[in-house]
């Protein structure tokens, strides 16, 4: 029997067993089980790059060689370190305010990173205000929370992908408080944010692209948090070092922070030292920009 099914096989078209085959191929996968099934993990899915795990020393150590440096020292050694236009996010991010005599508006933290996605759920549709808050709620509940809050600690600026297209406020002027009272120095995101006046009036730094004036609900979801976010055209990693100013936004990658800010250092401190010569002659009071 198995040599006449044999014979039958070689009559066949070259392109027949091969379907033959594959189709055999497919039925033997279907049947395993999925601790045979050598793609089950990345069917669940799976992230290629490693978030690796600073400790707040460790933090407080990298950001006292940072502090006080503008987003042009960083550029420059970011340049010396060979990583020329890498880590300036685009200019069309920017500060919501500015403080052009204590450079409060000013960022230098550590990233901690969180991402949303536009959501593909239906609008909630006209409801009785209290079905809509309970709608409300479950979706900032179970849909859209903020699982990074317990990551934030002094030091740390929040960097958020979120859905850039999507007319929403993710960030407002009550959560961004409550970041800022857990020690976070600032938030850069991509997209927008909304209650603009009211965060301009409690001075938290704020970078962004442009007011959005819907809640998250019904417009993003939580994708992922302390992962590897793009904000501006560059990856931001968690742990990698954030400067912020009226220039814009540059980060740093963590492993050649040190390199990076030493030379921005040495820059920082011959620019204000030209400048304070040219103060001196143009008979200028100094300023916090060359003290």
């Amino acid at each position: 029997m198995q040599t006449t099914n044999n014979r039958a096989l070689l009559l066949l078209p070259a392109a027949t067993i091969l379907l033959l085959a594959a189709t055999a191929a497919d039925q033997a996968a279907d049947a395993a089980t999925p601790a045979d099934d050598p793609t089950a993990e990345l069917r669940a899915g799976r992230g290629f790059m490693e978030t690796k795990v600073y400790t707040a020393e460790e933090d407080r150590r990298v950001l006292a060689l940072f502090d006080g440096l503008r987003v042009a020292d960083v550029s420059d050694g970011m340049d010396r370190a060979g990583l020329q236009n890498i880590g300036l996010v685009s200019a069309e991010i920017g500060p919501l305010w500015r403080d052009t005599e204590h450079f409060s508006h000013r960022i230098v933290g550590v990233a901690v990173t969180a991402r949303y996605v536009p959501a593909r759920h239906p609008p909630a549709g006209e409801r009785s205000d209290e079905e809509f808050n309970r709608w409300v709620g479950g979706w900032y509940r179970e849909l859209s929370p903020e699982p990074f809050v317990p990551l934030l600690r002094e030091g740390s600026v929040l960097v958020i992908d979120d859905a850039v297209d999507a007319d929403v406020g993710s960030i407002g002027s009550n959560n961004i408080m409550g970041w800022r009272l857990r020690g976070c120095r600032g938030v850069v995101t991509n997209a927008t944010a909304r209650d603009t006046d009211e965060i301009i009036a409690e001075k938290v730094p704020l970078y962004f692209r442009r007011p959005g004036r819907g809640i998250r609900p019904g417009r993003n979801r939580i994708e992922s948090v302390n992962r590897p976010v793009v904000v501006g055209g560059v990856t931001v990693m968690p742990g990698d070092v954030v400067v912020a100013d009226g220039d814009g936004v540059i980060v740093v990658p963590r492993d050649t922070a040190e390199v990076v800010a030493a030379y921005a250092r040495a820059t920082l401190k011959g620019d204000k030292a030209g400048r304070r010569r040219l103060y001196e002659k143009l008979r200028l009071p100094p300023d916090d920009s060359v003290r």
